[in-house]
């Protein structure tokens, strides 16, 4: 529509001249007309969870009860996230309301790819441990103001690895305590510590699935990587490369001794990091690869 003729129905609308306005979802940018007291949203399943929160907050705005319609296709499977939405948007009342929302678009549409340009993602591609490690990491900086010290000594080493690493729904069903645990698991410092949270899985939730235990597996290697003064790890099916923390080894002799008996297994490229090759089929079989390599280096620069 032509800008003067949307000025015109929208006036028209407000001023109740119009009984009902078809729109698209355009009105849900702050649009607030007290009058509307309801909303019907066609194939509500094709809208975020934000999108029908903020279309929800159209109608209802004064003394008025407020209705909203969210209507689906009746002889249609939903896709599951769409489901997990509408249930999500059908249980949100009341103070607080926001960051429930938020709480759960996090855990249905994932975690945005902190370390590059994609506003979205998957939890289980970059693991919560990871994002809210980063977040204290951020909020310390500031509180330091500048303390180099303190910001030196607190940093997180990098994994890139094609292994699905999250404790799903299936087995940890409430939001909350699923966000609790991987907030535990975060804090982690000791090989122990691992064991002892892995057993408390099992005794409260049951046997670890393959994919909780890729993610106790990848906090394992980043304790490693710690000792060991690797900030950034690639592991890929040929073998993994590994870049040092401002490329300093704590025994140095040791390293290029290591590298030398290997055989051609180990070599270091001109921008300083390290590869090492080794075979591998799955996921699996490259974590494993990738917690000796790293087992390995902290033991030398122990």
């Amino acid at each position: 529509m032509a800008a003067k003729d949307l000025e015109e129905v929208m006036s028209d609308f407000y001023d109740r001249k119009l009984d009902v306005l078809l729109a698209t979802n355009i009105v849900e940018s702050g649009l607030d007309i007290p009058t509307a007291n309801t909303l019907i949203v066609h194939r509500a399943d094709l809208f975020g969870l934000s999108q029908l929160y903020q279309l929800k907050g159209r109608v209802g705005r004064s003394k008025v009860r407020g209705y909203a319609y969210f209507t689906v296709p009746a002889n249609k499977i939903l896709q599951e996230t769409a489901e997990k939405r509408l249930h999500v948007i059908q249980s949100l009342e009341g103070l607080g309301a926001g960051f429930q929302l938020a709480s759960h678009d996090l855990d249905i549409r994932g975690a945005g790819n902190l370390l590059g340009d994609e506003q979205s993602g998957h939890i289980k591609e970059v693991g919560f441990e990871l994002y809210n490690h980063m977040l204290q990491e951020a909020v310390a900086s500031l509180k330091a103001a500048g303390d180099a010290e303190a910001e030196a000594g607190d940093w997180t080493p990098q994994i890139t690895i094609d292994a699905a690493a999250l404790m799903p729904e299936s087995y940890i069903a409430d939001l909350d305590l699923r966000l609790a645990m991987y907030k535990r698991l975060a804090s982690l410092e000791e090989p122990q510590d691992i064991e002892d949270f892995a057993a408390e899985l099992i005794d409260r939730f049951g046997p670890v699935p393959p994919e909780t235990e890729h993610l106790l597996q990848i906090v394992a290697i980043k304790q490693l990587c710690r000792k060991a003064n690797v900030q950034k790890l690639d592991v890929g099916p040929k073998g993994v490369v590994l870049a040092f923390r401002d490329n300093k080894f704590a025994e140095p002799a040791r390293l290029i001794q290591q590298i030398a008996s290997s055989k051609g297994q180990m070599r270091v490229r001109p921008d300083h990091k390290l590869v090492v090759m080794k075979d591998t089929k799955s996921p699996t079989d490259r974590l494993k690869a990738a917690r000796k390599v790293v087992d390995d280096l902290a033991r030398l620069a122990a």
